[in-house]
């Protein structure tokens, strides 16, 4: 398991961790990330690898 860190100074809101990791990422009402889980599992693992390396402002990263 890894920790997600996401800065959000640096964070867009724009969706495409969302759209590759839905069970973790969200977007409220208002366009803010949410961020449903602090750690990946071993299902989730790969979706959100892939969002960090597809963000675009590289405001997510993983720790472990």
């Amino acid at each position: 398991m890894s920790t997600i860190k996401v800065d959000f100074d640096l964070c867009e809101s724009n969706a495409l961790c969302e759209a590759m990791a839905p069970e973790v990422f969200e977007l409220d009402d208002d366009d803010y990330l949410l961020v449903k889980a602090d750690e990946t599992t071993p299902e989730t693992e790969g979706d959100v690898r892939r969002a960090v390396a597809a963000c675009p402002r590289a405001a997510i990263s993983l720790e472990g």
